[in-house]
């Protein structure tokens, strides 16, 4: 705990400043952010840092695997909906990203033989949930013989996999009838710090941002 407590008090005594106005205007007029980002709860993993956002800016959803389960899905498997109704209905967010990542345990455990512990069966009826995802991983995937490049497709598939099945919100569908809503399918590389961002056009995810490699 130590270093959490130092971080507050370096925050209280040498940050805090700088946000003073804008948690004020945060605390007086309601948060507004303009995104949903849904992504792992990794800890190498973090959206704010990665974009740079500010407080206010984004609405965070972390969960193990950055698994977007079906509306159908309910109980103790559903609390992200909970969270993407609020984002999509009451915030009115402009955008969702589903941010996958490389080296993420929970796709390494659905790709094992051995997924989870006797003793986990919650993490164990949450990792399901991203089941057909690592399906179309050996249906379409067979010929890679790398288990790195195997466990980044599959990654790369829970993404789409997520996006997919937020069109089964029906406050989802309204909002991308009427065209207020967007939805975007990203990832993110560890060692690079790169984003990768989904092209329907391509079928495949490039660079977000181009690189110049001075800073890798």
């Amino acid at each position: 705990m130590e270093p959490l407590i130092e971080g507050v008090h370096k925050f209280r005594n040498a940050e805090f400043g700088n946000y003073r106005k804008l948690f004020r205007k945060l605390s007086q007029e309601g948060q507004s952010p303009h995104t949903l980002f849904i992504t792992c709860s990794d800890s190498r993993v973090l959206a704010e840092l990665i974009t740079q956002s500010k407080p206010g800016d984004l609405f965070v959803v972390k969960n193990v695997g950055n698994i977007v389960p079906p509306a159908s899905a309910k109980g103790d498997t559903n609390s992200t909906a909970a969270a993407i109704e609020f984002a999509v209905s009451t915030l009115k967010v402009n955008d969702i990203v589903i941010c996958g990542h490389s080296q993420c345990g929970a796709i390494g455990a659905l790709l094992s033989k051995d997924p989870v512990s006797p003793c986990t069966p919650h993490l164990r009826d949450w990792l399901n949930l991203a089941a057909p995802a690592v399906e179309t991983i050996k249906r379409q995937y067979a010929h890679l013989s790398d288990p790195n490049a195997q466990a980044t497709a599959a990654a790369e598939e829970n993404v789409l996999f997520g996006l997919e099945n937020l069109h089964s919100y029906p406050c989802v569908q309204e909002r991308l009838s009427n065209g207020s809503l967007r939805l975007h399918a990203w990832f993110f590389k560890i060692a690079t710090a790169e984003l990768f961002a989904y092209s329907p056009e391509t079928h495949r995810f490039a660079p977000l941002v181009e690189s110049d490699g001075s800073n890798i």
